[in-house]
């Protein structure tokens, strides 16, 4: 028969292992990369361990370790997803818009746990706040929103608009949750007519987006044209404009020149200019220098002359064929020929 004494000493054995057991186990722990861990003394929080490896503790029940994840999380408002399948909730999306017009919205938010004693002891359930804040939030951005914007091009304001909302919401509830991204997944009217009446009225607005483009690239491009015929315009007339002072100063400088020599010799200055200006007008002409004192004209035979010499100098026989004038040529005051 097995002593009571001998009982005790298994007993207290057993008990030894298991306290040195449990010991040994709940004195350690490791923090992956994408962990983060809070430590409890006897419930109480002590520190926050974001740093991964291999750590210490005191032994449980006097210390205990919880990890939340450092990782982004995704909340979907309005749908579930789930082995690639969407479900929706329209009762969720469904809200009004500035203009009093219904659409369905919905979104992702993207968040992260920034403070994991907030988060543990803060709320009871921090995601369950979260999902309300993001429907209040996005209710309240649409309900100031025109339905066009928020069909077309004001989804980008929409999201950012939330997303700052959202952020200033979670901060004043302090749960230890941050708000890294909002997306808009879908906009969209609740029935089919009135998505393709609007989507009508979307095109027609789009084409004539594109019609004033089109008239104002081609305004520009004939105001560019214009402007550059104006500026060959007004090149061209600066350079007539040089051109023509130069050319008058030159006249006026031929005429000063000419009017000095006037002055001192007027009557050969007068018969100079008369010759030159004959030769100028009748390039062509014959001219004769004649003497008429009164009832006999009297004149120089230049041409006989030219003949005499042209005896004396023979000409090519080039030359002579083209002679066709007459040889002597002879005009009086009254019309009479010699």
């Amino acid at each position: 028969m097995v002593s009571l004494k001998r009982i005790y000493t298994i007993t207290g054995l057993v008990f030894l292992i298991l306290i040195f057991g449990v010991v040994a186990i709940s004195t350690w722990y490791t923090v992956d990369e994408s962990d983060q861990a809070v430590i409890m003394t006897f419930g109480k929080v002590e520190q926050t361990i974001t740093e991964p490896g291999l750590h210490f503790k005191l032994p449980w029940p006097i210390q205990s370790v919880e990890k939340l994840s450092k990782e982004t999380f995704s909340l979907k408002f309005g749908y579930k997803e789930e082995n690639g399948e969407v479900t929706d909730y329209p009762r969720e999306t469904k809200m009004i818009t500035g203009d009093e017009n219904i659409v369905l919205a919905d979104l992702v938010v993207q968040w992260k746990i920034t403070d994991p004693p907030k988060y543990l002891y803060n709320a009871d359930d921090p995601e369950k706040i979260l999902y309300d804040t993001t429907s209040a939030a996005l209710r309240s951005i649409i309900g100031s929103t025109k339905i066009d914007d928020a069909l077309t091009s004001g989804k980008a304001q929409i999201e950012a608009d939330v997303r700052e909302l959202l952020s200033q919401l979670m901060e004043k509830y302090d749960v230890g949750i941050s708000i890294s991204a909002v997306k808009l997944q879908d906009v969209e009217l609740p029935n089919e007519e009135v998505r393709k009446a609007f989507t009508n009225v979307t095109d027609a607005r789009e084409t004539a987006n594109t019609k004033i483009n089109e008239a104002d690239k081609y305004e520009n491009k004939r105001i560019n044209e214009a402007e550059g015929e104006k500026d060959a315009i007004i090149s061209q007339a600066n350079g007539d404009k040089a051109a023509r002072t130069e050319a008058a100063r030159g006249d006026v400088a031929v005429f000063e020149k000419l009017y000095s020599e006037y002055k001192g010799n007027k009557g050969i200055t007068k018969d100079r200019l008369i010759i030159e200006t004959l030769e100028e007008v009748l390039p062509n002409a014959e001219i004769y220098i004649m003497n008429d004192d009164g009832n006999t004209m009297k004149y120089l035979p230049l041409r006989s002359l030219e003949k005499e010499e042209t005896k004396k100098t023979p000409i090519p026989e080039e030359e002579t064929k083209k002679e066709s004038v007459p040889e002597e040529k002879a005009t009086g005051e009254g019309g009479t020929k010699q």
